[in-house]
């Protein structure tokens, strides 16, 4: 098959496409390469996937290593987008591609709006002109905003997100409902957990933790400590997503209008939560980084910022229906796996 994956780049989007690119299936990978945090990493991860020479906009470039394309373009560029689908004839898309980050939207409010629905609208269009055989997209957990109903399920209601980010998130599932139901476009939703690992993004707690302690620098610690968070393991979550595009929903005759799950529908249409259902606190998770770093610490306790949650806990058990699989990595694994990886990239 042909897979666009979008977001090839970032942290997500290159493990996919390093995975998929190893097997039978031809792989377009986009991305914008904005600078949103260090550009050189994102090219240092296409350089992993075989795209090492110089990069300009809208050039698509063949990977020397696998069958991977890469195209450096903005999911906003429709016209662009339309002409890769026709080109590439594709029958699965995963976008991963996204404005990400929860603080970051409060400043800066309108990429969140060009790429996470401007964007995420042309990649809906192009699914229904195509006819797209399964449109896989990442939502967040941080759509569940102020529920304080733990653990976190599919069937909650999602309608308080506390930040515009989840914001956009919600409002592409209600997209990918709609699109869903009108046009008959098999849709799965993944809400992921707080996912880390190698080659993680520097905007994340992993990696600016360990970026700090390594340079003796103070880390901000917010709500004093008392935070736990839901991590997952960059390799399930590669999983979960090969075994789920491979999963095509079907329409549930058994969806009740009187009563409705807001985890499928008539449509066929589906919502999973990619959690490994075992909240770690913060403090915890900052030891573990300290025992596999092999240095302490300097902690900066602050408030809890604007758009943070306390918790965040995946009930995992439909999705283990759903596909026969679910994270479950251990956090100590995880961490002195990145770790590992942090310091032979920055030679340490």
């Amino acid at each position: 098959m042909n897979i666009l994956v979008t977001g090839t780049a970032g942290f997500i989007g290159f493990h996919l496409s390093k995975k998929l690119a190893n097997k039978k299936d031809r792989i377009i990978g986009i991305d914008s390469l904005n600078s949103y945090y260090d550009v050189t990493l994102k090219l240092a991860r296409l350089k992993e996937l075989g795209i090492d020479e110089e990069i300009f906009p809208l050039k698509e470039i063949k990977s020397k290593n696998c069958d991977f394309r890469f195209i450096n373009i903005q999911l906003e560029n429709r016209i662009e987008i339309e002409r890769i689908f026709e080109k590439y004839q594709i029958d699965v898309v995963i976008n991963l591609a996204a404005q990400a980050g929860v603080r970051y939207s409060i400043e800066n409010p309108y990429s969140y709006i060009d790429s996470n629905i401007v964007g995420f609208m042309n990649i809906l269009e192009c699914c229904r002109s195509f006819a797209i055989k399964h449109l896989v997209f990442a939502s967040s957990s941080s759509v569940y905003g102020l529920n304080a109903q733990i653990p976190f399920s599919e069937s909650d209601n999602v309608d308080h997100p506390i930040s515009l980010y989840a914001a956009t998130k919600k409002s592409n599932e209600l997209m990918a409902h709609t699109y869903s139901y009108l046009y008959k476009i098999p849709c799965t939703g993944l809400r992921f957990f707080t996912v880390y690992g190698p080659w993680g993004r520097p905007d994340m707690a992993l990696f600016k933790f360990t970026k700090a302690i390594f340079e003796d620098k103070p880390i901000d610690i917010y709500n004093y400590g008392d935070m736990h968070r839901d991590f997952t393991y960059i390799d399930d979550v590669v999983n979960v997503l090969e075994r789920v595009s491979k999963s095509i929903p079907q329409t549930n005759q058994f969806w009740d209008s009187q009563n409705p799950d807001p985890s499928s529908s008539i449509a066929p249409y589906r919502i999973y939560n990619v959690g490994n259902h075992t909240p770690v606190n913060l403090l915890e998770f900052i030891s573990l980084i300290e025992k596999y770093s092999r240095k302490m610490a300097i902690k900066n306790f602050l408030p809890i910022q604007d758009g943070d949650v306390y918790k965040t806990y995946a009930d995992t058990h439909k999705i283990e229906e759903g596909i026969g699989l679910k994270p479950n990595t251990p956090i100590e694994v995880g961490v002195k796996a990145f770790i590992d990886w942090y310091r032979s990239y920055y030679h340490l």
